[in-house]
């Protein structure tokens, strides 16, 4: 039995910021890394197509997975709701038949 609360989970500033900055610094380092190799142009483009590719895709599967866990969490709700309705509506004293 999971342990549900009417409040929705939230990420302090803390740990959006250390978020942020962790994806800001991994990126740049990426990008200077691809700037100072010592390739070919065409080489040096085909990595920044794949980085820029890469983090594309990384905010498009982040959103993915939060509008999946947003559906979980109001079906959840949804279900809940009506199972409080449920008991809330049911007299254990009324007579069956």
């Amino acid at each position: 039995m999971s342990n549900h609360t009417n409040t929705p989970l939230k990420n302090t500033n803390a740990f959006f910021v250390q978020s942020g900055l962790a994806f800001g610094v991994a990126l740049c380092t990426l990008v200077g890394a691809i700037l100072y190799l010592p390739v070919d142009p065409w080489i040096r483009a085909f990595l920044w197509m794949a980085t820029m590719f890469l983090t594309t895709s990384s905010f498009t599967l982040a959103k993915c997975v939060r509008d999946a866990q947003e559906s979980q969490s109001v079906a959840s709700r949804i279900d809940q709701a009506r199972v409080e309705r449920i008991l809330a509506e049911h007299d254990p004293f009324r007579a069956v038949g």
